[in-house]
């Protein structure tokens, strides 16, 4: 893989019944990171150094991603499912609690682990992925639901996997750089690292699958109480995907609550500033 390997380790762990791998770097309390779509655990790569001086830094592929397990039932792409995994890993690796950082479906995972054990998240900083009762009032509105196309796309059979992996899953390059404001921020080893992760046996359907997965779920229409977890979101204000306006309000379903925008950023704001990030995360941390 063309990357620059640093001095983090590749290895894995069992989990609710699944093996998960996952690069990890330093000692200390957990930092947790969880990617989103359509990327695995390099999507950290800048922060996993920089945090590992003070943290036990640990990047997972979520299940179906990468080098990690890729159930081939669709109902193995639930968010209870992916909850469990969260769980097991941060007391597999022998901890009680952890800092969770997570970002787009990332983010989804982790606002939703924070509610089912707040008690084993001392913080949580999630980027550019809203709370889900504030997505869910979102897509009532045409802005959010026109840029939330591909969510519905995603639900036909076959032809988003086909579309995906078309002229040697080009549309992961075009999915990324579409979403990016900072375009120079990957390099063309970074597209590469992506694609190679997505033409892994079973992938794509796998990451596919979580989308798939929405509307049964009904996690949309949840009741969604304070949350007494300490929280720091950090938004690229140049994201197509999700618009900054599903920020505003947060504080209602938040009670200690820190937000940040990022200007000349899109999407995957941890890869396109990242130094900004880092510098956000260690304020809050501190």
């Amino acid at each position: 893989m063309p990357i620059i390997e640093n001095s983090w380790t590749h290895t894995y762990i069992t989990t609710n019944r699944i093996k998960l791998h996952y690069v990890t770097q330093g000692e200390g309390i957990l930092m947790l990171m969880l990617h989103g779509f359509p990327e695995f655990w390099y999507s950290w790569r800048h922060q996993i150094p920089e945090f590992a001086k003070n943290y036990q830094v640990v990047a997972l592929d979520l299940r179906g991603y990468n080098d990690s397990d890729k159930p081939q039932t669709q109902s193995a792409y639930v968010m209870d499912e992916f909850v469990k995994d969260i769980e097991g890993v941060i007391q597999g690796l022998g901890y009680e609690s952890c800092v969770l950082v997570g970002h787009d479906w990332g983010g989804a995972i982790a606002w939703n682990f924070a509610y089912a054990h707040p008690d084993m998240v001392e913080k949580l900083i999630i980027l550019n992925l809203p709370h889900p009762a504030k997505f869910s009032q979102g897509l009532s509105t045409p802005q959010q639901l026109l840029r939330s196309y591909y969510i519905f796309l995603f639900q036909l059979p076959l032809l988003p996997e086909l579309v995906l992996q078309a002229c040697d899953y080009e549309a992961i390059t075009k999915v990324i750089q579409g979403k990016a404001f900072n375009k120079n921020a990957f390099t063309t080893a970074d597209l590469k690292a992506y694609k190679e992760a997505a033409a892994k046996r079973g992938a794509i359907t796998a990451m596919l699958n979580y989308y798939r997965n929405i509307f049964q779920q009904r996690l949309l229409n949840k009741n969604w109480s304070l949350l007494d977890v300490p929280t720091l979101m950090i938004w690229g204000e140049e994201d197509t995907a999700l618009g900054k306006e599903l920020t505003y309000g947060t504080q209602d379903y938040v009670r200690n609550l820190q937000i940040k925008f990022i200007p000349n950023s899109g999407h995957w704001v941890q890869q396109e500033q990242p130094e900004v990030v880092t510098e956000y995360m260690r304020e809050f941390l501190a």
